[in-house]
C-alpha cells in the first residue's frame, strides 16, 4: 500500500482540494483506495458522504492520533488530509504512515514563507533525510499571469525538491465538491485543462 500526505501547516492552501481529487484518480482508475482526515473538522471525510453510490466508492479511513485505526487489509492506496497548523502529533503519525508527502502552495508571499519554513523541518526528518519519504510540491490557484506566480515560480525553481505541477485557479473544484465528485467523474470536454494539468502530479503520485 501506498500512503501519500497532503500537508501544509498554512491554511486555505487546498489541502482538501488535493486530497479528495487525488483520490477520487486512484479510484477512477479502479485501485482500492482510501481517505484518511487528520482535522479535526473532518472536512474531506464529509465530503465523502456526499459522494453518489453510483461511483467507484472511496474507503473511510479514521484516524485517530490516540488510537490510530489500520486501513482496510488489501488496500492500494491511501490519501491523508492534514489540518492546517498540522505539528506535534498529528504530523508524527502522518509522517509515520508516509511513503510520499505532497505540499500544496499558493502563489502569494505569506504562503510561500510559511512553506519555506515547514519544508526546511521536513527535510530534517529523518524519513526523509533516508529517502524512505519522497517530497513533492504543486503550486495551486496560479494564475501564469500574475506576478506572485511569478514569485512562486522562482521559490520553486531554488528548492531541491520536484515540482509536480501547477494547478490553475477555477470554479471546477468548488463546483464538483458541493457534490462529491472531482474532476475525474465528469465529462473530460468539461474539465479537460485541468486533467492536462494533473497529469505529471498522479504519475509521480502513482509511481
Amino acid at each position: 500500500m501506498t500512503v501519500i500526505v497532503v500537508a501544509n501547516p498554512k491554511g486555505g492552501v487546498g489541502k482538501s482540494t488535493l486530497a479528495t481529487n487525488l483520490a477520487g484518480y486512484f479510484a477512477a482508475n479502479g485501485e482500492w483506495v482510501a481517505l484518511a482526515d487528520l482535522d479535526k473538522q473532518r472536512s474531506a471525510h464529509a465530503w465523502l458522504t456526499l459522494r453518489p453510490d453510483t461511483l467507484t466508492k472511496i474507503e473511510e479511513w479514521q484516524l485517530d492520533v490516540d488510537a490510530p485505526a489500520k486501513p482496510p487489509k488489501g488496500l492500494e492506496k491511501a490519501v491523508v488530509d492534514t489540518p492546517a497548523g498540522v505539528h506535534g502529533n498529528r504530523l508524527a503519525l502522518a509522517l509515520e504512515l508516509a511513503d510520499k508527502v505532497i505540499v500544496p502552495l499558493q502563489p502569494s508571499m505569506f504562503d510561500i514563507l510559511a512553506t519555506q519554513d515547514f519544508l526546511q523541518k521536513l527535510s530534517k526528518e529523518k524519513a526523509v533525510r533516508k529517502g524512505a519519504i519522497e517530497i513533492g510540491v504543486v503550486g495551486m490557484r496560479v494564475d501564469a499571469r500574475t506576478r506572485s506566480a511569478e514569485q512562486l515560480h522562482r521559490f520553486v525553481e531554488g528548492l531541491d525538491l520536484p515540482v509536480l505541477g501547477f494547478l490553475r485557479d477555477t470554479q471546477n473544484y468548488v463546483q464538483l465538491a458541493a457534490h462529491g465528485l472531482t474532476i475525474w467523474d465528469v465529462a473530460k470536454s468539461r474539465v479537460e485543462k485541468d486533467l492536462e494539468q494533473w497529469q505529471p502530479i498522479v504519475e509521480w503520485a502513482g509511481r
